[in-house]
């Protein structure tokens, strides 16, 4: 702006700036494939519709081949990253009971799993792209930093670029990261958290959140703030980079559909793990 005088000009300048709006990425996963006695695979293809990575039982807790060639089949038509969930060979308690086993065991059990898996999408040519562990060997992996050792050596072994989806804040990420490995942190939207940054107890009765309106207010909470919500109210801040929607849960479905609604109408971008920009650079 220019301002005429007798005696002199003057000039106003005004600055310039250039705003560079950053879309936050997110990632919705799920646990699928799990059908036995304990839990039906029913809503499985819906789903599917819905999250952007899933975790697919590999036959030793639940699922079989055939189960996971259902969801190859129909999350190769949705856009969906697919990874193996291996577990403990206890199909009886749906792989939640805590077992003792060597190294080397531990070493089969997931090479085992992440084989087969890997095999029948082959046959859809296609191939896993994360490994997360599944019910008391991920519970046991977040306490214990041998175990997360153990396991996290295992992952890299079979090959360097799988994602490893992790629990935040857990053991598994300071093995991870010792070992410079491909990670994602992961929050679970339908359950609480101890004060010490751990699941509360299935055997607790505030253990899981059934609520569609609730959890989607804890995921969103957590995510913006980059933090775990505790049930006590205490926040541990952390790195979130993915959802876990347990898909055994009666409330599964409705909660997957509250939880995408929100995080896109807060302008969050949702993605498959392996097309994150963290990973693909």
């Amino acid at each position: 702006y220019k301002a005429a005088s007798p005696r002199f000009d003057i000039f106003f300048i005004m600055p310039c700036y250039t705003v560079s709006i950053i879309t936050m990425e997110i990632n919705i996963n799920c646990d699928l494939g799990e059908k036995s006695k304990h839990h039906s695979n029913k809503y499985d293809p819906d789903l599917l519709e819905i999250v952007n990575s899933a975790n697919i039982a590999c036959g030793f807790h639940a699922g079989d081949e055939e189960t996971m060639d259902q969801v190859i089949k129909i999350y190769k038509k949705n856009g969906v990253s697919i990874g193996a969930h291996p577990s403990f060979n206890d199909p009886e308690n749906f792989g939640r009971e805590r077992m003792d086993l060597s190294s080397n065991e531990i070493r089969k059990l997931i090479i085992d799993q992440y084989e087969i898996l890997q095999n029948v999408a082959l046959n859809h040519n296609d191939k896993v792209s994360h490994i997360k562990p599944h019910g008391a060997l991920n519970n046991m992996a977040c306490e214990d930093i041998e175990l997360s050792m153990t396991l996290a050596n295992i992952i890299k072994e079979i090959d360097k670029d799988l994602i490893y989806l992790v629990p935040t804040g857990s053991k598994m990420e300071e093995a991870a990261k010792k070992l410079d490995m491909k990670i994602a942190c992961e929050i679970f939207a339908d359950r609480n958290y101890e004060d010490d940054g751990n699941l509360v107890s299935r055997k607790k009765p505030h253990a899981l959140i059934t609520n569609p309106e609730e959890a989607k207010k804890h995921v969103l909470n957590m995510v913006k703030n980059q933090a775990i919500n505790c049930h006590s109210g205490k926040q541990i801040p952390c790195e979130i980079d993915s959802v876990c929607i347990h898909g055994d849960n009666l409330s599964s479905l409705a909660t997957a559909k509250a939880i995408k609604n929100n995080l896109t109408d807060n302008k969050l971008k949702l993605k498959p793990l392996k097309k994150m920009e963290k990973f693909i650079k």
